[in-house]
């Protein structure tokens, strides 16, 4: 994200750590500070770029920095039914308004190292207002999304974490479940791989404290979807230990006809 602002008059960007501030300030990117009160002055969009569970503080942070009270406050957070209860409260006493948003960009890497300045070039960007906010703020911050090359698309906090569920969690889980059988206890045959593999397990890499966090906040969405994956993989399963062949062929052919939509 902070290489699609470097761009935008007025984009500062706020690190916890000081050394970090440094690497950014090294790499191109002058806006960096380790001071908070810096960093909201006169802010009038506040992204909240942190796991979900340390938004509160750091939001509260903020408003204690001087965050000013008509501030639109949005955040980057895989799940949403959340962020819109825990800060809440914080919210009610600042006055901010709050839109929550979850652009689908990135990869497995984290951290400064990995920004890449078209990260949100064509991502969607799924968008929820379960706060209450302005439909002129709304129109707003959906124009910020798309001015970085995102497509915006808006539901209710709790449709975002059903679909996120599926297309983006439940990946994640069988991705990890996949490195578990293929490579445990047989890392001596990884190189022997194909890209099958690589490209399979390639977000099992993604940091585990963070995804640990994901899946538990959205449990209940992530369990309908894992359920239902077990049963597609009992089915595959029952028709190999029958030997039907045509059963085999129809779940693939399944499969690919549902994989060949995505373009």
């Amino acid at each position: 994200m902070v290489l699609a602002l470097r761009g935008k008059a007025g984009a500062r960007l706020w690190l916890r750590r000081p050394e970090i501030v440094e690497t950014a300030r090294s790499s191109g990117i002058d806006s960096a500070t380790g001071d908070l009160s810096e960093a909201v002055a006169g802010a009038d969009l506040l992204i909240l770029a942190v796991p979900v569970g340390a938004m509160p503080a750091l939001l509260g942070d903020a408003v204690a920095a001087g965050l000013p009270s008509d501030c639109l406050v949005t955040d980057v957070g895989s799940v949403k039914q959340s962020p819109h209860l825990s800060l809440g409260p914080i919210l009610e006493k600042s006055g901010n308004p709050f839109i929550g948003s979850h652009p689908m960009a990135g990869s497995e890497q984290s951290g400064l190292l990995a920004a890449r300045i078209d990260l949100f070039e064509k991502a969607a960007c799924l968008m929820t207002n379960d706060s209450g906010a302005s439909q002129n703020l709304c129109s707003r911050l959906e124009d910020f999304w798309k001015s970085i090359g995102c497509r915006t698309q808006w539901f209710s906090a709790e449709e975002h974490d059903r679909i996120v569920a599926r297309i983006s969690h439940l990946p994640h889980i069988t991705a990890a479940s996949t490195a578990l059988t293929a490579l445990e206890g047989a890392l001596e045959n990884g190189d022997l791989a194909g890209g099958g593999l690589r490209d399979t397990t390639r977000v099992a890499s993604g940091n585990p404290e963070m995804w640990a966090e994901i899946l538990t906040e959205n449990r209940e969405a992530v369990v309908l979807e894992l359920r239902n994956n077990i049963g597609h993989l009992n089915d595959i399963l029952a028709s190999l230990e029958r030997g039907d062949l045509e059963a085999a062929r129809e779940w693939l052919a399944g499969a690919k006809k549902l994989r060949d939509t995505l373009r």
